[in-house]
């Protein structure tokens, strides 16, 4: 019975560490596997201006969650993860051109996309929960 919850207690320390908690640090490894990936794919006349275009909307995420938090008012807040999570659905849709012209990287695309849309949730959770709410009597 020990040997079972002290397995169970090491699978959930792995599982803590597999997807970090905190947004900033989600989105800047999910930005750095982006920018992994754009250095496997061959650098041909469509995946080049893919590439450039996904490398700025991706690492784009992390730098305005970044300015989100140094915003000086709620309002200031809401529209840095509003932004971001623009840029994080413009990253989507790259990222699903780039699978259909290189069908050979579906397998590792398809990870980048399910780690994206569940930022792009997270996102608009925060959004959600951090408008002001009216309250009627």
């Amino acid at each position: 019975m020990k040997d079972k919850l002290k397995k169970m207690k090491t699978n959930i320390k792995v599982q803590e560490f597999k997807k970090p908690q905190d947004i900033k640090e989600r989105t800047f490894l999910f930005a750095v596997k982006v920018l992994k990936f754009t250095q496997v794919i061959p650098n041909n006349k469509i995946n080049s201006i893919l590439i450039t275009q996904l490398i700025r909307s991706s690492t784009s995420i992390g730098a305005n969650i970044e300015e989100a938090q140094g915003g000086h008012t709620k309002s200031d807040f809401v529209h840095s993860v509003n932004i971001a999570k623009k840029e994080a659905r413009e990253t989507f849709y790259r990222l699903r051109l780039i699978q259909e012209v290189n069908p050979i990287y579906a397998e590792k695309l398809s990870n980048l996309l399910k780690e994206n849309e569940e930022i792009i949730r997270i996102l608009t959770t925060i959004v959600k929960n951090s408008k002001p709410r009216v309250f009627n009597p």
